[in-house]
């Protein structure tokens, strides 16, 4: 299985988490945003250790504060959602700054900005460590459904080629003296959105023939086994559990 060349979001480096079998990561990934939600937003020391503990990973894989802080910024339409709850949601009201906030909204705010903040962070650092082609394998390791797995990889491997055939494309039209300036021009715009759906539909209809003609059965064929040791697993849960403990900390407190 591949999926051609590194990611954008891949940082590459030569570190302890670079060097984690795709699989553990994603597990481990996928148990600290768990343990994240499930931690009362009431806890808000708890939270400040989570960030704690995603920078002691981020210092430990060499990915720079100023790359992570960037990424970061994906999320910034979460951020204007929960800017918005403490004026639109209802209940007991409180003054801050001449403003009247719903207690209930503040909460609802903190809640989505920090738990959003350190699960969108998780999977930056993930991305940032993980290739797509590992990533792939680590899904595949994780018996996810191979359906799944095959989807998302032609997915990964096509996606340049369709952007590719948009670029030519706009410059088909552009050499024809096509400008998009208004709605009268919508019209060019959906039949060429048509026309690259029809192009794409047809692409993957050759392509699956091929495969068949190959011994394509309906699985692709595992070239690279990926494989951990109980060390491996036990350093990459240490995230996780560590997270794990502060949750349940917060709990009883």
């Amino acid at each position: 299985m591949g999926a051609g060349h590194a990611h954008k979001l891949y940082v590459h480096g030569h570190s302890p988490v670079h060097a984690l079998p795709p699989h553990t990561k994603l597990a481990a990934t996928l148990a600290f945003v768990v343990v994240v939600v499930s931690t009362p937003r009431e806890a808000m020391w708890a939270f400040a250790l989570y960030a704690v503990l995603l920078a002691v990973v981020a210092h430990r894989a060499r990915v720079p504060a100023g790359v992570l802080l960037r990424r970061l910024l994906i999320e910034v339409p979460f951020v204007a959602f929960a800017v918005l709850m403490p004026f639109v949601a209802e209940g007991e009201r409180v003054d801050v700054l001449g403003l009247s906030l719903s207690v209930d909204g503040l909460w609802g705010a903190w809640n989505v900005l920090a738990k959003g903040t350190l699960g969108v962070a998780a999977s930056v650092l993930l991305a940032s460590t993980t290739g797509l082609r590992e990533l792939l394998l680590g899904l595949q390791r994780l018996r996810l459904p191979p359906l799944l797995v095959q989807i998302a990889s032609f997915m990964i491997r096509y996606g340049d080629v369709i952007t590719d055939e948009m670029r030519r494309m706009r410059i088909a039209r552009e050499s024809r003296g096509f400008e998009a300036s208004g709605v009268r021009h919508w019209g060019v715009l959906a039949k060429s959105a048509g026309a690259l759906f029809i192009r794409s539909y047809e692409r993957g209809e050759r392509v699956h023939l091929a495969m068949v003609s190959r011994g394509y059965a309906g699985s692709m064929p595992v070239i690279d086994e990926v494989t951990a040791s109980r060390a491996q697993w036990s350093y990459a849960l240490a995230l996780p559990f560590a997270a794990l403990a502060v949750c349940l900390l917060g709990w009883t407190l």
